[in-house]
């Protein structure tokens, strides 16, 4: 009697796994679409600020969860496919994915929070000097389009202010025809209105992009962070349900 009473309470153990497993499996669909969707999002519509980093490593940290975020989807089928199956070998694959993706969201969440605390440094060190030597140069229209599209949609003008644009080798140039500042500084952008650098024209008193480009980044560091670790975290407990199953489940016989 007490032996058919532990063989059903050992089934009872395996089909809770097994449930808790399908459970995790939807979490981990719902976070690998977020960790797909903040990367996606960071390469494709914030692309142009990237131009302006000297570093890659936002842009390797986005394009990291993007890889991770891509697993997911696989695996939460491999998943699914093993608990149905009951088989020990699908349980091993699974477990061996969920681990490599979490070290990949680890990697990518680590990046992200190294790169924060440096990020500051260097804004400081690169974005003005990307701004004036290489702003409406030949080959560095990348680099023209993402100022203009920063200057406008942060609604400032210059590195740390208007007066950055001064030492610009395209205003130093006759290509600039008298403007002060690119176009771009402007409050109504309309052709050549950088020949006034009056508040009411430009984005004067409003001061620099370095500022608010800073934040921007940060933020968004702080999102790819804490997706990254945050699903990284929810994927331990995935490891711990499947080996629990694994040592439930009797050797398949393949």
């Amino acid at each position: 009697m007490s032996a058919v009473y532990k063989e059903d309470q050992e089934d009872w153990l395996t089909v809770c796994l097994k449930y808790l497993l399908f459970v995790f499996n939807f979490l981990f669909w719902m976070g690998g679409a977020a960790v797909l969707g903040v990367g996606v999002w960071t390469v494709v519509e914030k692309s142009d600020y990237l131009s302006l980093l000297a570093s890659s490593t936002f842009a390797v940290s986005a394009y990291i969860l993007i890889l991770a975020g891509s697993l997911v989807v696989v695996t939460g089928f491999l998943g699914c496919c093993a608990v149905i199956r009951e088989q020990r070998s699908c349980l091993s694959t699974y477990f061996f994915f969920l681990l490599l993706i979490f070290l990949i969201e680890l990697v990518a969440g680590v990046l992200a929070y190294v790169y924060y605390q440096r990020l500051s440094d260097e804004l400081k060190q690169h974005l003005n000097q990307t701004m004036i030597e290489n702003y409406a140069q030949p080959g560095k229209e990348t680099i023209t389009s993402a100022v203009d599209r920063l200057q406008q949609d942060f609604k400032c003008c210059g590195s740390n202010n208007f007066q950055d644009w001064t030492q610009s080798v395209y205003i130093l140039s006759t290509q600039a025809e008298n403007r002060v500042v690119p176009d771009s500084c402007c409050k109504t952008v309309t052709p050549i209105c950088g020949v006034r650098d009056h508040p009411s024209n430009i984005y004067k008193v409003e001061g620099g992009c370095i500022t608010k480009l800073e934040q921007f980044l940060a933020d968004h560091l702080l999102i790819i962070g804490a997706v990254g670790i945050g699903v990284a975290c929810l994927q331990i407990c995935g490891m711990i349900f499947t080996c629990c199953l694994y040592r439930r489940i009797k050797m398949d016989p393949y």
